[in-house]
């Protein structure tokens, strides 16, 4: 924690940060948890103010960036347009359309000057926190920083966007459960993106649907983000509850914005499926050796971080533990990892691997999506299928025979 966080501090802060509001976000995420686990309350407190204080573009400046995009006749292209924006994020806002067709759509559009501005709107955000000192110790911005800034610069390409939602609408097609709007491609540019309209609710929003229907949706989500890792090694990495939308008449969950979508290595997924493996196992040197393959650890760390950091990796592989539901509703993973992240950021000697920022993200997010609805359901067939399916390319480092089961 920080003296400077004082409330008249944390007013002048927020002043500040709104003022590089998409860098401020992503970094946000970045260095955070979504139930704020890892950083301090009064820093959290930073971020979600400016994650609230989101202002539309005037209308004029609106219609400027699809003049530019789309031509000056772009109305024509349309039979309806909501001027009214129906969301905004951090670097952009969407409209509600209608195709001559009558099918509608929503537009993304993008604030101008956002792409341009990534880099010194990430430089200032750092000025300013290290001023304040309100970062934990350990967290190697470096690396962080560095991290942000690649998918910032994902997620104002429209385009790259685009492609990653069709890569996932193929990579999903006859999925039971999940479904990815069409791309319109005639109104999609680098900082349009028009898709179909979907109809449905966040998932953060489904408490009063049937425990079943909570169970089905929560362990979806978790089989989803496994198959994303371990069979595409291809993952939409952003689990804001906003982007997964359950429509009750389809029985479907719509998946939305892809901008930071990323591949994986195979070597990383290999050794990632084995952390997971030895968490559900409890084996201690499984997740040590993969941790080292991995990169999370160098092996001169002192005993005591890594305890730690053994035991947070345990931690995350509770729900795989045993061959029986597990209620996420009663799980304490998160606030159970935020007792040890002292002692991990303290004695870390080297930067996590670059990968494993998003995917711990979407990792805890999907734990938290399951908490937020409620669910109830085994994870041990998950991982079971997972690695019964799975080809490793290679052995461990220390040559340890590849063993596909989770047999305590």
């Amino acid at each position: 924690s920080s003296p400077f966080l004082t409330p008249g501090n944390i007013e002048r802060i927020v002043d500040t940060l709104c003022k590089v509001r998409g860098a401020a976000l992503k970094l946000g995420q970045m260095i955070s948890l979504q139930d704020g686990s890892f950083i301090p309350e009064p820093v959290q407190e930073v971020f979600e103010r400016v994650r609230n204080n989101a202002d539309f573009m005037p209308a004029w400046q609106m219609e400027r960036v699809l003049e530019e995009e789309l031509g000056e006749e772009w109305r024509g292209k349309v039979r309806e347009f909501d001027s009214v924006p129906i969301a905004a994020a951090s670097i952009g806002q969407v409209h509600r359309a209608v195709l001559h067709s009558g099918q509608p759509v929503a537009m993304k559009i993008q604030y101008p000057g956002v792409a341009q501005s990534i880099d010194s709107d990430i430089d200032n955000l750092v000025s300013v926190l290290s001023w304040w000192n309100i970062l934990p110790e350990g967290l190697f911005l470096d690396a962080t920083v560095a991290v942000a800034r690649k998918e910032m610069t994902w997620e104002t390409d429209y385009i790259r966007e685009a492609q990653s939602a069709r890569r996932f609408k193929d990579l999903l097609a006859g999925d039971p459960i999940f479904r990815v709007p069409a791309i319109i491609p005639e109104l999609s540019t680098g900082r349009v993106l028009t898709a179909e309209y979907i109809n449905g609710i966040p998932l953060d929003q489904v408490s009063g649907l049937s425990q079943d229907v909570r169970n089905l949706i929560g362990e979806s989500c978790l089989r989803l983000c496994m198959q994303e890792l371990f069979q595409f090694q291809f993952m939409q990495t952003d689990p804001n509850w906003s982007n997964f939308y359950f429509n009750e008449a389809e029985g479907k969950v719509y998946l939305l914005d892809f901008g930071a979508s990323r591949d994986y290595p195979k070597l990383f997924a290999d050794n990632y499926l084995r952390v997971i493996q030895g968490a559900a196992m409890g084996n201690r040197k499984q997740i040590m050796r993969a941790s080292k393959d991995l990169g999370f650890l160098t092996g001169y760390e002192s005993k005591a971080s890594i305890d730690a950091h053994i035991h947070a990796t345990m931690v995350l592989g509770e729900p795989f533990s045993s061959d029986r539901p597990f209620d996420f509703s009663k799980q304490k993973t998160l606030s159970q990892i935020h007792g040890l992240i002292p002692t991990i950021l303290e004695g870390r000697l080297t930067p996590p691997p670059e990968e494993s920022y998003s995917v711990h993200r979407k990792w805890a997010g999907v734990f938290l999506l399951c908490a937020k609805m409620g669910s109830v359901f085994n994870c041990r067939p998950l991982l079971e299928d997972t690695l019964r399916d799975y080809q490793f390319t290679t052995s461990s480092t220390e040559g340890q025979q590849i063993d596909k089961t989770v047999a305590q």
